[in-house]
This record gives C-alpha cells, structure tokens and sequence, in this order.
C-alpha cells in the first residue's frame, strides 16, 4: 500500500482513483476543483478530501492527475497552492491529462528541480475504459521511475507501455487520436453508403467485422451510428481539443496528416449542429443530415 493523491475527478479520474483504493489498496487522498465532488467520493470510497492541489501531495508518494488541457495541468502542479509545492522528494508524479508533449517535459525539469520525478500517462479506453479498469495508459519517463509506478497504475489499466523519455507518453497518444479520427470516418462512410445501397447493417457489419475491415470502433459503435445514438462516449469538443494538439505537433515536428486535419473539420461541422458533447462516431450524423 502506498500513499495516493489523485487530482482531479471527472469522467474519468473518479473511477480511476477508484480503482487505487478498492483495487489497489491505496491510501487515498483527492482533490477536486469542485470541493463538494472530492467530498462526496471520499464519503463513497474512504481517504481524505482536501481544499488544494498543494494538500494532495503533501507526503505522497505518488500523485496522480486527470484534468482538462496544459493551462489546467499547469494551474494545479506548478500554480499557487499546486502539487508542486509540497511534491515530496522521491515522490512520482504521474499525470493522465491528454496534454502537449511540450508540457510534459516542461513538468519533467520542474520535478526534477525539485529531487521528484514525472511521468506523463494519457489514458485511452473512454469513460467505459475507467469505470471497468481497463484503460491503455502511454507512459513517458524514465525506466526505473517507471518500473516503480507501474504496479500502481495497473489498478485502472489492461495495458501499460512505456514509449520514451518525457513527453513520449503524449506523442504515443497523438498517435492513437490519429489512428482513431480516421477509422471512425471510414465507419461512418462505411454505413452511410451502405444504409444508401439498402443493405442491412448489422449484416454487413457481422461479415465484415471479421475481416480486415474490423476494429473496435466497428464492433463497439455500429449499432449506436445506425440508430442515430450519440447521447454518451468521448465527446466531440474533447477530440477536437485533442486533434488540435496533434495539428499543432504536426506544424512542429513537420509531419503531413490531411486526413486528421479534414476529420477536424469534420467535426467542427458536428459542432455546428449541436453534437458538442455527442460521441465521436456522430461524424455519421453529418453526412445524414
């Protein structure tokens, strides 16, 4: 058992620090923008709710993070009253947040300074993924940092990597948001030709799906895209945020992506209906509507 921080706890960071506890055995203690929510999941799950970033990491041995984008990253390691105040020397602070490559090594040299070491962690596996502790964690670091964080962050995971050094964490996830905007158009050209040609879908989809055509979007959201569903699932505005972060590495590192920065667009029209918090397989709702 260790002694457990986690900061942050929306969609996915409440089940995950869930899983530290119950599964893990961890003692607990957690921070929430929103007080009343780090209250309520610790009257739920036990350990302790605190005011600041700050509180959370004093004496932790391990702090983990799950918020928003670089700006909130930021706010609550190296802002006032955050982590990084009162990060412990040794201490492993290991953040989940889908952030810039450029962050994550900003926080590494800032650990470091501090004798603490960092490790960026972006999850993939949805909402469903955390509440069922089955999550794809890409890890960056160091090694021997990582051989020793990973016993704990199998709480919440399926699969654990480490990819590379600081920041390799969130390059790995650029990739995976790359792989994903492009399959979940295919399926949804996929199935609006085929609604077109008068097939029946689900067939369809029962055939091809064993095929070279299968993937998990496929087996996990043909249903929901052929019933028009979209009221659940990783949402429009966060895969924007997210593609805005490749498209923005992209420019850097002067890698050609056309067709993630024509899925962007894609949903930006989304958007512009409505589907902001809809799922990201609602890129079949604009070309039904």
């Amino acid at each position: 058992m260790a002694k457990v921080a986690f900061i942050g706890l929306g969609v996915m960071g409440y089940p995950m620090a869930r899983h530290l506890k119950v599964k893990g055995g961890h003692d607990l203690t957690v921070y929430n923008r929103t007080i009343a929510k780090a209250q309520a999941w610790a009257a739920e799950f036990g350990g302790r709710a605190v005011a600041t970033p700050a509180e959370a990491a004093a004496g932790a041995d391990f702090v983990f993070c799950c918020v928003g984008n670089d700006d909130d990253l930021r706010s609550v390691t190296t802002g006032a009253n955050g982590a990084f105040e009162t990060l412990e020397k040794d201490a492993v602070f290991i953040d989940n947040t889908t952030a810039s490559a450029e962050v994550a090594r900003e926080l590494d040299a800032t650990a470091r300074e501090r004798g603490a070491h960092f490790i960026d962690a972006p999850v993939s596996g949805g909402q469903a993924g955390a509440e069922n502790g089955v999550l794809t964690v890409m890890c960056g670091g160091d090694p021997e940092v990582f051989a020793r964080a990973r016993p704990v962050i199998d709480a919440y995971a399926r699969m654990v990597g480490l990819m590379g050094p600081a920041g390799s964490g969130q390059l790995t996830k650029m990739v995976n948001q790359i792989c994903i905007a492009g399959l979940v158009q295919g399926l949804a050209e996929g199935i609006h030709f085929g609604k077109r040609a008068g097939l029946d879908i689900e067939a369809v989809i029962e055939v091809i799906s064993k095929g070279a055509a299968g993937s998990w979007q496929m087996e996990n959201r043909h249903k929901t895209m052929a019933s028009g569903q979209y009221e659940f699932g990783f949402a429009v505005d966060w895969m924007r945020k997210d593609l805005d972060i490749v498209l923005t590495e992209a420019r850097r590192n002067g890698a050609t992506l056309p067709v993630t920065a024509l899925v962007d667009q894609f949903y930006a029209d989304v958007q512009s209906l409505g589907g902001n918090r809809w799922d990201t397989s609602s890129l079949l709702a604009r070309l039904e509507k």
